[in-house]
């Protein structure tokens, strides 16, 4: 239970704030945690006249792929002339992208009123003794907010931690209920085994909403089929095994999928097959529920989709590419789209993760391809796990000799790595998503030829 004195917390309860303002109350707020469970948003949306009532979801849940999935079916969506809102998280290089419409982040000054008004409505919370909420839940509850304002005809809402009891799952009017891969991640706060982990995410499914999924575990499968069997559910499972691929690249690939043919999904990585196949399932799915989406708006939709930190190249000499590859299955799937791309080649790597990730499966998974290694802290200091001791961890995982290093910080990271290369390396950030905004950061202010996203 979260208790903050009302006389400190919100003695400012009744005025505006500044966007600055806001950020510092929710960084206030962050540090008591997370708490998994309805009840507490619920009496926030309440307070907040229930904006998420006026809007209708497609609800995005599983391990890896659920960003990916979000940006190719919202972008078609927009194509297709709808008004969508994004919700995500975590967020690569601002704190605002984590609520979008039509791609666009939220502004400050919207964010800042909309946080005015949530703090009132947790002073009054708190007023009457209740338990009040987390940063998560006020994030979703501003997302809703914004959201209505906007007059957003779909949210893609892309699930938090788990399913049944995340914030997001707050909603009622799901039209989709989509699943990516799933697979062990969050042990032992989600389940101890796939079924488990399954039986927890299958928790957004509604009432008559079509259930949509990617290719799973079979184990995976009959839970999310008997789910949606209990509440009546039609489900359909993408078939990434019918995808025709015509050409890839680390630029993308061109594929057809049914009546798709030749289409250019610019995301790299053999992975990707699996996210385009879903979120065109998706697509279909929309379109027996009425919803007008053209052939064309699916093209350009695909062409146009963007987001950052998924295996997202930078830099051209050297090669610079950066990824979020924070558990296994992500680690196994990057490993297997650079050997396909650069066979018998090694990278420089520069990583961080969280030292609550499977950090021994994915050294031991990416190890191999190290020529040489720098490690790194995380931004969030609490569950960094320290870059002195990433680098022992990989030294048992890379071959024997080759220097791996614990940086001071990010910049000197990609600077050394950078230096290392010269013109025809191979360098590759990965690991948390948490650390590669800083990198991107880097390259938009030095460099003519990297990717730019701002």
């Amino acid at each position: 239970m979260i208790k903050i004195d009302i006389n400190n917390r919100h003695k400012k309860g009744n005025e505006n704030v500044t966007y600055k303002e806001a950020r510092v109350y929710l960084d206030e707020m962050s540090k008591y945690g997370s708490v998994l469970g309805l009840g507490t948003i619920q009496k926030l949306l309440c307070e907040l006249k229930n904006p998420q009532d006026h809007l209708k979801f497609i609800h995005i849940a599983g391990t890896n792929g659920k960003g990916s999935v979000l940006a190719y079916t919202s972008t078609i969506l927009s194509r297709a002339g709808y008004r969508v809102g994004r919700y995500l998280s975590p967020t690569v290089v601002s704190y605002l992208e984590r609520i979008q419409v039509d791609g666009q982040w939220i502004p400050e000054d919207a964010f800042a009123r909309l946080t005015s008004l949530i703090r009132k409505a947790i002073a009054r919370m708190e007023a009457a003794g209740e338990t009040l909420p987390t940063v998560f839940e006020i994030e979703t509850a501003m997302a809703f907010l914004y959201f209505k304002e906007q007059g957003c005809d779909l949210v893609a809402l892309e699930c938090g931690l788990g399913g049944a009891t995340d914030a997001t799952n707050i909603i009622s009017n799901t039209l989709l209920a989509v699943f990516t891969s799933i697979s062990r991640d969050h042990m032992g706060i989600l389940g101890n085994s796939l079924e488990e982990i399954a039986a927890v995410k299958s928790g957004i499914i509604k009432p008559g909403c079509i259930v949509v999924s990617s290719r799973q575990q079979p184990e995976v499968t009959k839970v999310l089929k008997e789910q949606a069997d209990r509440l009546n559910c039609p489900m359909v499972s993408a078939k990434p095994e019918q995808a025709k691929i015509r050409k890839e690249s680390f630029d993308g690939q061109i594929l057809s999928y049914k009546e798709m043919t030749d289409v250019y999904c610019p995301l790299a990585g053999r992975h990707q097959i699996f996210n385009v196949v879903t979120a065109l399932e998706s697509i279909y799915a929309l379109r027996t529920l009425g919803f007008k989406i053209t052939k064309e708006a699916v093209r350009q939709g695909l062409k146009e989709t963007a987001w950052p930190g998924r295996l997202t190249r930078l830099k051209t000499k050297p090669l610079f590419f950066i990824d979020g590859a924070h558990n296994e299955e992500a680690a196994r799937r990057l490993r297997e789209s650079l050997e396909a791309w650069f066979p018998q080649k090694g990278f420089i790597f520069i990583m961080g993760v969280f030292r609550d990730k499977e950090y021994e499966k994915i050294a031991g998974i990416m190890g191999p391809l190290a020529e040489s290694v720098h490690t790194v802290d995380l931004p969030d200091a609490g569950r960094t796990l320290p870059a002195a001791d990433l680098a022992g961890i990989m030294e048992r995982h890379c071959k024997d000799g080759i220097p791996i290093r614990a940086e001071t910080d990010i910049q000197a990271a990609v600077e050394h790595a950078l230096r290392e290369a010269g013109e025809d390396g191979r360098i590759l950030a990965f690991g948390s998503l948490s650390y590669l905004g800083q990198v991107i950061s880097y390259f938009n202010h030095t460099e003519t030829d990297s990717f730019i996203y701002k």
